[in-house]
């Protein structure tokens, strides 16, 4: 069994395992124990009342946090001519079309988040076993398929994060960094779980966002109150 450090034993004495957080005092215990040498992130996990092996439960979709992740996403984009030359200005680190390809067949994949022109789609497709099980391929109801490059482009570079459930019902993402403002992450975690809680599917049923935990990447987590959390969103 691994030893636990000092570091670690404080943040886990500072937190009770039993209680429900009200969210700002999550935030402010979070970032207080993000003692890492290291810009931590600041992770959020949702437990929800869904079987994503059916069609009508699947939750997914793209939210856009007024504050950004504070992580530095490499924008690869599909495009030719006067599109490649938008991608390029907005600011996305590689552009191309058969070349580019070529260069994630032959395995380099140094990218985030991967955009296309709906003309690419024919090249793109090809790369569905690659990208694919990566999450990254493009997709139009993300918005990362569409002929507006420099609006996704620059969205992705601004902090767009994209939520999947998992198997098991569980969404997680970072929703900023410890070096954020308490007022920075608070913003952030309101507009990803009202995104979440916008994408309830048709075929949920019951309780529907019945976990919340919120913890930095070094450090224990604490488990929100939820009902306080989605009034709040809803009031």
């Amino acid at each position: 069994m691994a030893k636990i450090g000092k570091r670690l034993k404080k943040a886990v004495a500072s937190v009770d395992r039993n209680k429900f957080y009200a969210l700002d005092e999550a935030v402010k215990t979070v970032k207080t124990n993000a003692t890492a040498k290291f810009d931590e992130t600041v992770e959020i996990a949702l437990n929800l009342g869904i079987d994503p092996r059916h069609a009508d439960q699947q939750v997914r979709g793209m939210v856009q946090l007024p504050n950004g992740t504070g992580k530095t996403v490499r924008v690869a984009v599909f495009a030719r001519a006067g599109k490649a030359d938008e991608a390029l200005a907005a600011g996305a680190d590689l552009v191309g079309a058969d070349d580019l390809a070529e260069r994630i067949q032959a395995g380099e994949i140094n990218f985030d988040r991967c955009i296309a022109t709906p003309d690419m789609m024919g090249v793109v497709g090809r790369l569905g076993k690659i990208l694919g099980p990566r999450g990254l391929m493009p997709n139009p109801k993300l918005g990362t398929v569409t002929p507006d490059v420099a609006g996704a482009v620059k969205a992705a570079k601004g902090g767009s994060v994209e939520f999947r459930a998992e198997k098991t019902g569980i969404v997680h993402a970072g929703v900023g960094k410890a070096s954020f403002s308490e007022e920075q992450i608070l913003e952030n975690v309101r507009a990803f779980v009202g995104a979440i809680n916008r994408a309830k599917p048709t075929g949920a049923k019951g309780t529907y966002i019945e976990k919340v935990s919120l913890s930095s990447t070094m450090g224990p987590g604490l488990k929100l109150d939820v009902p306080a959390l989605v009034a709040a969103l809803q009031g």
